[in-house]
């Protein structure tokens, strides 16, 4: 006599809770797509460097297109002028999609406190995770797709 364990089907399957699988998934697989408008930009690049090796946390290589990404990282200043673009770049990604603002511009305007520059991107797009810093240490981007990783494997909300 064969004892059946709870969510296995004899001989058939085996069954498991499909969100889990599907978050251990999509947090090891990033598929960022970098909004670079600043100074900040070299430090994303540092963190695209080997010695910090995004690859180890799935988030290795940029897309160029944002429909072929999943995690759109603001990084530097944006004007008021490039809001509505960086709305469509949001809107022309798939579901699901995460956020990420580098940097304080992009988290809360930065030192441009002036009539041109957005207070940061959350006036514009819904943002997942704040990385703050000017600029941001490649360690505090590292912490911030961590923990947006652990957001993406228990599906919290925004």
């Amino acid at each position: 006599m064969e004892m059946i364990r709870s969510g296995e089907i004899p001989g058939v399957a085996f069954t498991t809770k499909a969100d889990l699988a599907l978050g251990w998934g999509r947090k090891y697989s990033l598929f960022v797509y970098p909004f670079v408008t600043a100074c900040c930009g070299m430090e994303y690049m540092s963190v695209a460097c080997a010695h910090y090796d995004l690859d180890r946390f799935g988030a290795g290589l940029p897309r160029f297109s944002p429909r072929q990404a999943d995690l759109l990282m603001v990084v530097g200043t944006v004007s008021h002028k490039i809001g509505p673009v960086l709305k469509r770049i949001y809107d022309q990604m798939a579901d699901p999609k995460w956020v990420m603002a580098f940097g304080a511009c992009a988290s809360a305007g930065g030192p441009y406190n002036d009539y041109a520059t957005m207070q940061g991107i959350d006036v514009c797009i819904p943002v997942d995770i704040y990385v703050p810093g000017c600029p941001p240490r490649p360690e505090m981007v590292l912490d911030g797709i961590i923990k947006l990783q652990k957001k993406i494997q228990t599906r919290e909300p925004r």
